[in-house]
């Protein structure tokens, strides 16, 4: 078994990277792929709409609220042993979700589901960091960047796919069961291939910011989550709670870091480490409309058009077909192009998703399907020019021994941004539906613009971002440059 710590030296980095996408392609589908049998699983579990309904925010809620803890853990006692512990966790999960005789079991099921895959999700990129240096790294993240983004945009083909093989009512069961042989298999090949840190000096973790972050992220999210059921109206309170949250974590974290301590989330991250604060922001920003377009696209495609799942899943499969492409070859490119790879991602995604929100409104029923695969496409090069350049400009000069709490904090705020984008889009979708005339075409056009105006607002947070670092530098700065004290240390 491997035990190198400078990815470099380890012949078997590349199968290692395999490894951890395929599990972590199958953490990051969940929270997509159950949507589309949330009504058979419904109508065999005699379930209330509120209670199908944690199915799919129950996961998503414990899946946020963990992740910068988990990367912290990780960071402190090794990512090869939270990673299996983690995929151990979650192929259990899967299979006690399959096999759940009533919807409170289902929901607890998906719960524990969702606390192992936010255990496993920042294990990714910090192992990616751990393993590959220089150009290579920029290759692996292009290939956890079309993860990402192939995961998102793939859920509800995947699971309308399962779902028309599966056929009967207990159907909606192989949506969780067929993670477990995949999981297993990764598992396995885990054991043999990820790379294993040299043992340090144990750290005491930071129980203070655990409670405050987990706080501050819970109060932010739960309105949203259960936005479809009144969340929004009801909870509205905690939205004033959630900030003050926050800040008190922010000011923790802090008073940790100037006695010396181990803290959660160390504050010269954002202050200190170039990159990681704008990332960060843009990655926010772009989630909120990239997440929240595709159930938009569902409601529409279902219940205006009448489609069948697997065929409004497969309606939006251009977009996830540019953003694999575009990805692979977007992390070749980063060191050389740097943050104008985003400006220009994230144009590419403005222009495909504003344009296939105007087809959808004012082009004619036979002709949008014609005109929308090709401008999906063209947002979906876009979209693989986004997440993992982004993701290798906001993590290549954090320190490899804060790699996990550094990722679980970009994830949190990727989270955050999904949880704002599915809720406040399709509640916008159904405002415009309720008004006279019921148009669909309407309402699919202004949810989706929408969205597009927080993919513009990281467009110009990565122009300012690429504008300043031309001003500041000739070249690009090498990665493994230590630039400032928050580097000491690090290995």
């Amino acid at each position: 078994m491997p035990t190198h710590t400078d990815g470099g030296s380890d012949p078997r980095r590349w199968k290692a990277l395999w490894v951890t996408l395929v599990a972590g392609f199958m953490s990051l589908l969940d929270v997509t792929i159950v949507a589309v049998a949330l009504p058979s699983m419904q109508r065999d579990l005699h379930a209330s709409a509120p209670a199908i309904q944690w199915v799919v925010s129950g996961y998503a809620l414990s899946f946020a609220l963990v992740l910068v803890t988990a990367g912290r853990i990780g960071d402190a006692v090794g990512r090869h042993r939270i990673y299996l512990l983690a995929l151990t966790a979650f192929v259990l999960c899967s299979a006690a979700a399959g096999a759940a005789p009533t919807i409170t079991f289902l929901v607890v099921a998906r719960v524990a589901q969702g606390v192992a895959a936010g255990c496993l999700a920042p294990q990714n990129s910090a192992l990616i960091q751990q393993m590959f240096r220089g150009a290579e790294r920029g290759r692996a993240f292009g290939l956890f960047g079309a993860t990402v983004g192939i995961s998102s945009a793939v859920g509800p083909v995947v699971g309308g796919l399962i779902l028309a093989l599966a056929d009967g009512p207990q159907g909606w069961r192989w949506i969780f069961y067929v993670n477990v042989p995949v999981g297993a298999i990764a598992l396995l090949l885990g054991v043999r291939l990820l790379p294993r840190a040299v043992p340090g000096r144990r750290e005491r973790l930071d129980l203070g910011g655990v409670a405050l972050l987990g706080c501050g992220v819970l109060a932010l999210m739960l309105p949203l989550v259960l936005a479809e059921s009144g969340g929004v109206r009801h909870l509205w309170w905690l939205f004033v709670v959630g900030p003050a949250l926050l800040v008190a974590f922010a000011r923790w974290e802090r008073r940790v870091a100037a006695r010396e301590g181990h803290p959660l989330l160390d504050p010269r991250l954002l202050t200190d480490t170039r990159g990681y604060a704008v990332g960060a922001a843009i990655a926010t920003l772009y989630f909120v409309g990239f997440s929240g377009v595709w159930l938009v696209f569902a409601l529409f495609f279902q219940n205006g058009l009448d489609y069948s799942p697997l065929r409004s899943g497969l309606a939006v499969t251009p977009f996830a077909l540019g953003s694999a492409l575009a990805a692979a070859v977007a992390g070749r490119l980063v060191d050389r192009l740097g943050r104008l790879l985003t400006v220009c991602g994230l144009a590419g995604v403005a222009l495909g998703l504003g344009g296939t929100a105007l087809i959808l409104w004012l082009a004619p029923k036979g002709l949008a399907a014609w005109l929308t695969p090709p401008v999906l496409f063209v947002g979906g090069l876009g979209g693989g020019c986004v997440i993992s350049p982004n993701v290798t400009m906001t993590l290549r000069e954090v320190p490899v021994r804060m790699a996990g709490a550094a990722g679980g904090a970009l994830q949190t705020g990727q989270r955050l941004g999904g949880a704002v984008g599915t809720a406040a889009l399709p509640g916008v979708f159904y405002v415009v539906l309720a008004a006279p005339g019921h148009d669909y075409h309407l309402a699919v056009a202004t949810a989706v613009g929408l969205g597009v105006l927080p993919v513009l607002c990281s467009f110009a947070l990565a122009v300012h971002d690429w504008r300043r670092d031309r001003r500041g530098r000739d070249t690009p700065c090498p990665p493994e440059v230590s630039h400032s004290h928050l580097h000491a240390g690090q290995g």
